[in-house]
């Protein structure tokens, strides 16, 4: 892991360019001296943030990237409120009425569903959010509590105001609305003078308290309040402890892609860098056993188990998003670029294969080797009773209701603002930004591209008066062949894969720079799991196309036991499948054939992640392996011996990005030529 500094590391020359301007490649912005003029970050004595949200709304997506958020909005992030018996509002004990609605399902959804609204304008959907900020704004107490209140219970379950706090930050940075620094505040006086013997001593909210920690420190940020200082110390006293050398507090997976970013929060507060260092260790400690796979995540289905290893493990829908907001806050925290490849990883090949393309289903547990998604029960072969694999509105109540914050926040992410009243484009899909910066010149900026699915990244500056400012781009870890444009001039500086190129200058309106990023085919072993290769474009990993089955299923029949649909709810209109392989699965891919690419034409629907739109498809050879078959969980087997026959004949096999393809091979065995 690398040593982590506040100094920017130059790595290069510098490089003059037209309009008095310079090109230097960094490690990150630098903090040591500068604060941000117009945008909040670390108030002092927080140690500083290398890179700056914007406020909500700053980002907005185009291309194939709006085109997610739409699907979101129509589908099920969209309507949950019209179906799902978590959100009706009879008897919604988030709305004062008391009744069994009362847990997680409300924020987990409002979450998402009011940062949609937000990056859409969906007139309707903003009244809808609305309705229910209202009501947790007039549902606090006198004593500063808010939200329902078990109080046959010892201790007081916080999980779920937990993400309420997250919702009115959002909702604070859209609209500005004070009344949500007041409503915060009170909270937090409340918490201060709760019982510190019973603070998150709930399983979950014990196992989140980062959560928690990081919206106090946003509150502090924006208020300067010395009381939330002593609150952040106790959070960090009572939360789960992420920060031992060799074992996680518990291998659930929701729990480890949100709780391991808990320490590196804390060091905000503390300084220590043994905390950041704690956060990277936890990080790295699931990945070393469970997570020798393809997609950035780990095989835990639901709580990681030993002997359970193989890539048709999975990751619930909630650890994808989760795993992206940690990704993104941990970029915030220490300026490291391996957090926006990470980012990356999750966004383009994990994720979007957990749902169907309209998005009015989606599945609790995708795998990277997902040979039949259907409404069985594979336990104990998953670590989940139930139908865990199979494509349903309701497959479980957590994920349908968590799943909606995954774009949205990744999209809020792709721009944040730097100490030096810069900018920096951190995660690279179509979008813009507007933002002030320099002096305090109002400039847009727009990433047009098709990234990542393809090579160049063409960004313009839109602005009425020239504004000198620096602009971050970060090079890509995998790219070790970047090149950088401004004003179709080529720059002398070398990017340099893994770090940034800084370039401080006066821009002017339409000032363009390109970043060409150079995609090759490369391939991972995975020693852990049979020495089982993955292939890899850029930021893009393939998987084998399987010919997928779409087979309907009652909805209402293949739910989980806890999810209930409000009363006169129209099941037929949120359609549950059974998805079966109709071609080969069990290919042993030949290490030595290079695979070819062919490009294909943009979909007209903007839609890549699909297998009739998906713009690359890759020739590769393989050989069957006659033993690799679905097993006695109706699973498809692990992963076969190196020592296993392959057949004899050498079949042209085809592979397409794995975020496009529903049913997957994307960790191989190999096979000689």
């Amino acid at each position: 892991m690398k040593k982590l500094s506040i100094l920017v590391l130059i790595l290069s020359a510098t490089a003059e360019i037209s309009a008095g301007g310079k090109v230097t490649v960094v490690e990150r912005p630098d903090t040591c001296e500068a604060r941000n003029s117009h945008y909040v970050g670390s108030r002092a004595p927080l140690a500083p943030l290398y890179f700056i949200k914007l406020p909500t709304g700053s980002v907005r997506p185009l291309g194939w990237l709006d085109k997610q958020l739409r699907l979101q909005k129509e589908g099920l992030c969209g309507h949950l409120g019209e179906i799902s018996a978590w959100l009706q509002k009879e008897g919604n004990a988030w709305l004062g009425k008391g009744g069994e609605f009362g847990w997680e399902e409300v924020p987990y959804w409002l979450r998402g569903y009011c940062a949609t609204a937000y990056l859409t304008g969906d007139n309707e959907m903003l009244d809808q959010a609305m309705f229910w900020i209202e009501s947790i704004l007039a549902s606090q107490r006198e004593d500063g509590y808010f939200g329902p209140m078990d109080e046959t219970r010892e201790h007081l379950d916080l999980w779920p105001n937990m993400l309420v706090q997250w919702i009115m930050q959002d909702y604070y940075e859209y609209t500005g609305d004070q009344r949500v620094i007041t409503f915060l505040t009170r909270y937090c006086q409340w918490l201060n003078e709760y019982p510190e013997e019973k603070l998150l001593k709930h399983y979950w909210e014990n196992s989140r308290g980062g959560d928690m920690l990081w919206s106090v420190l946003w509150l502090y940020n924006h208020t300067g309040d010395g009381m939330l200082l002593d609150l952040a110390h106790k959070i960090h006293r009572n939360t789960a402890d992420w920060t031992k050398s060799t074992e996680l507090p518990n291998w659930h997976n929701v729990n480890i892609a949100q709780g391991f970013r808990e320490p590196a929060t804390y060091y905000l507060v503390s300084r220590d860098p043994s905390m950041e260092r704690a956060s990277y260790n936890a990080f790295h400690l699931i990945r070393k056993t469970f997570g020798q796979v393809p997609g950035g995540m780990f095989g835990a289905d639901e709580n990681a188990r030993i002997g359970f290893v193989d890539p048709r493990q999975g990751t619930e829908t909630c650890g994808f998003v989760e795993q992206l907001i940690s990704d993104q806050i941990m970029m915030q925290i220490t300026g490291d670029t391996f957090w926006a490849d990470h980012t990356e990883e999750i966004a383009f090949n994990s994720y979007p294969a957990a749902f169907m393309p309209d998005y009015r289903s989606l599945r609790y547990i995708t795998c990277p080797n997902h040979m039949i998604s259907d409404t069985e029960n594979h336990h104990p072969g998953i670590d989940n009773s139930g139908p865990f694999l199979a494509m349903n509105p309701f497959s479980s109540r957590c994920c349908q209701h968590n799943h909606g914050i995954g774009w949205p926040y990744t999209i809020e992410r792709l721009f944040m603002a730097t100490p030096d009243n810069g900018l920096a484009a951190l995660v690279y899909a179509p979008g813009t930004v507007t933002a002030k910066v320099g002096g305090g010149q109002q400039v847009r900026v727009s990433s047009g591209t098709n990234y990542p699915f393809e090579e160049s990244v063409r960004l313009t500056v839109e602005t009425e008066e020239p504004a000198d400012f620096p602009l971050y781009l970060r090079i890509p870890a995998w790219c070790s062949e970047a090149t950088l444009l401004i004003n179709g001039r080529r720059t002398d500086i070398v990017p340099v894969a893994g770090k940034m190129v800084r370039i401080e200058r006066r821009w002017s309106d339409n000032d363009t720079v390109e970043l060409l990023l150079p995609m090759k085919i490369t391939m991972r072993k995975w020693q852990a799991n049979n020495n089982s290769v993955s292939v890899d474009y850029g930021p893009l990993t393939l998987s084998l196309r399987i010919e997928e089955e779409y087979i309907p299923a009652d909805t209402k029949e293949t739910v989980v036991w806890d999810s209930k649909w409000q009363p006169g709810a129209d099941a037929t209109q949120w359609p549950s499948y059974n998805i079966l392989p109709a071609s080969p699965w069990n290919y042993a891919l030949v290490e030595e054939n290079i695979p070819t690419l062919e490009r294909l034409p943009w979909p007209a629907d903007e839609n890549p992640f699909t297998l009739d739109n998906v713009p690359l498809r890759f020739t590769a050879r393989g050989r069957l392996v006659p033993s690799w078959k679905f097993d006695e969980y109706g699973l498809g087997g692990v992963l076969p011996l190196e020592s296993d026959p392959r057949a004899d004949e050498v079949d042209e096999i085809t592979l397409v990005p794995m975020g496009a393809a529903r049913l997957r091979i994307s960790a191989f065995p190999t096979a000689a030529e």
